[in-house]
């Protein structure tokens, strides 16, 4: 527009002289250029404002100098463009569109839908897709087929999950001297991880006179029924069974049934006072002397057997019925668990003898092949007998408590059996509870081992309430000798666990070599941990076991 705007200029001015023709004509020329070069600034200037601030910052700025790939201009308006900069702009050139694929159309894709080629491939992907399915099931079939097939669990009663813990004494067991103490020692109880506690005798029982007996009555000396009842209760919300002892003459010397005139009456009463008794929430009964009255009167005893091991709708769970005997032959007990049908029976067949050790591995085999573990029970000890660390030494407390928890049946320990409790001049020694009292250098070591028999004792009997191998399984006696035993306890694909004991006053070298064991296996517990600590790996065709030490491994199924 300013050209025009000059052009309209020009025509109004006086036609110049002939002379004036050439200077006009350079003038005009001059002021073309000069147009020319307005209009390229006022170009670049509109293409400078619409680059974006990031663009801008981008492009270098020729403040003052003159760029040196930048064409020359002439007149003010070169001079203009160094003094006042510009920006040197790089337009891309327009690429051409991509094609994008958008795919069949509806209409390509039914013409080619029906062809023959698409439709044999349609039939071909579809046959196979079916035959791969049915591969797969029928891999998953075999599979199922060609695996071991688990063993089903046997039947099993709260009694045979863990060990049985015998008070014979509350006035020994607890500082109160009475059924309140016994309440408030529960918590201690349930930490030894026990299934069921063996409480009495408590009722009244004159000793040697059967007239004077009342079973439903406790001795004053021990507390009173509301307190046994708090206690049962206490121990019942910790999982821990009650069974209470009603042997009737437990204080007199006559035996355990008074005279044979006084069986057939002492039974007789007997019966009504399991009815109160079971009543009340004790979950068991105890007798001692089962032999006797089962032999004398063997009516009234089929009478006490079913009182207490039939269920009734007011007590639908199941109640043990548990028979101690002074016999320790073998072949009397097994007899007498067979003819008493007594759900437990504790025996003297484990007792220390003078005869070979090769007797006690002996024994254990035999009931176990002749009867169901389930009705097992194995004990050290006892009213009659004392504690354990009173019959085998202190030094073999940890030992035996090792294979009592891990034969297979039930383990029956006396109160304090877990610290190795000594008798000193009675079968009811003071139960020692731990203390934080000032103590000397012999009773702090004293006390120091007192725990790590009682956390001995826990773990095991922790371990053996988890481990189906030590639950319910399998006995594979694997070494016998008198100065050395060695066996398996296998339960189906659980993991395996053997227990190993040296009698001896000396170290033994056990070289342990069967189809069913590995080279090594990993050592759960120890009776002395400095020598096989704790998760340690031993060989099994060398295994090295100090006096008198036993130790628990373990090693994983391998189908």
């Amino acid at each position: 527009m300013d050209a025009e705007l000059k052009a309209v200029e020009l025509q109004e001015v006086p036609e110049p002289k002939m002379e004036d023709e050439d200077e006009l004509r350079m003038k005009m020329e001059d002021e073309a250029l000069k147009d020319e070069g307005d209009e390229a600034e006022l170009k670049d200037a509109d293409v400078t404002e619409e680059l974006d601030e990031e663009q801008q910052e981008k492009e270098p700025m020729t403040g003052g100098q003159r760029s040196s790939d930048a064409p020359p201009a002439g007149g003010d308006a070169a001079a203009a463009a160094e003094k006042n900069g510009s920006v040197k702009l790089k337009i891309p050139e327009e690429s051409p569109e991509e094609v994008k694929f958008t795919g069949l159309s509806k209409e390509e894709l039914l013409r080619v839908a029906g062809t023959p080629g698409w439709v044999r491939t349609r039939w071909t992907l579809l046959l196979l897709f079916w035959l791969g399915w049915l591969g797969m099931l029928l891999g998953a079939v075999l599979i199922i087929l060609q695996a071991p097939r688990c063993r089903d669990l046997p039947v099993t009663s709260w009694w045979n999950h863990g060990p049985l813990y015998q008070i014979g004494n509350v006035q020994a067991f607890t500082d109160r001297q009475d059924l309140k103490g016994l309440e408030q020692k529960v918590v201690a109880l349930s930490q030894l991880k026990v299934k069921g506690v063996v409480v009495g005798p408590l009722h009244v029982a004159p000793p040697d006179e059967a007239v004077s007996l009342r079973f439903e009555e406790i001795s004053p000396k021990v507390g009173n029924r509301e307190q046994f009842k708090g206690f049962i209760q206490a121990a019942h919300k910790k999982g821990i069974s009650v069974v209470l002892d009603l042997t009737p003459n437990y204080q007199g010397t006559s035996g355990p049934w008074f005279s044979n005139t006084s069986v057939t009456n002492v039974a007789e009463r007997l019966k009504s006072a399991l009815v109160f008794w079971l009543d009340e929430g004790v979950d068991g009964i105890q007798l001692s002397g089962v032999e006797r009255v089962s032999t004398v009167v063997p009516s009234l005893w089929t009478d006490i057997r079913t009182i207490v091991q039939n269920g009734t709708e007011k007590r639908p769970d199941k109640r043990v019925l548990i028979g101690i005997t002074d016999r320790s032959s073998v072949e009397d007990v097994s007899s007498l668990l067979s003819s008493t049908g007594v759900d437990l029976l504790i025996s003297r067949v484990l007792r220390p003898r003078d005869s070979d050790a090769t007797e006690r591995a002996q024994s254990v085999q035999h009931l176990y092949s002749s009867h169901s573990q389930m009705k097992l029970a194995w004990s050290l000890g006892g009213q009659k007998e004392g504690h354990l660390a009173s019959l085998v030494g202190p030094a073999l407390v940890k030992l035996y408590q090792l294979l009592l928890l891990t034969l297979p049946g039930t383990p029956v320990f006396n109160y304090g059996d877990e610290i190795g409790l000594m008798d000193e001049d009675t079968k009811f020694p003071k139960m020692l509870w731990d203390s934080d009292d000032a103590q000397n250098e012999t009773q702090q070591e004293e006390r120091s081992e007192r725990l790590s028999c009682r956390s001995f004792f826990q773990s095991l009997s922790e371990l053996r309430g988890k481990e189906r191998s030590l639950l319910f399984g399998d006995f594979v006696l694997l070494s016998n000798s008198s100065s050395s035993l060695v066996y398996l306890r296998v339960w189906d694909q659980s993991a395996r666990y053997l227990a190993a004991f040296n009698w001896a006053e000396e170290a033994t070298q056990l070289q342990l070599s069967d189809v069913t064991l590995p080279q090594h296996a990993g050592v759960v517990l120890s009776t002395n941990s400095s020598a096989l600590p704790a998760e340690s790996r031993v060989d099994l065709n060398n295994l090295r076991l100090g006096p008198g030490q036993a130790a628990l491994l373990r090693f994983p199924y391998t189908g």
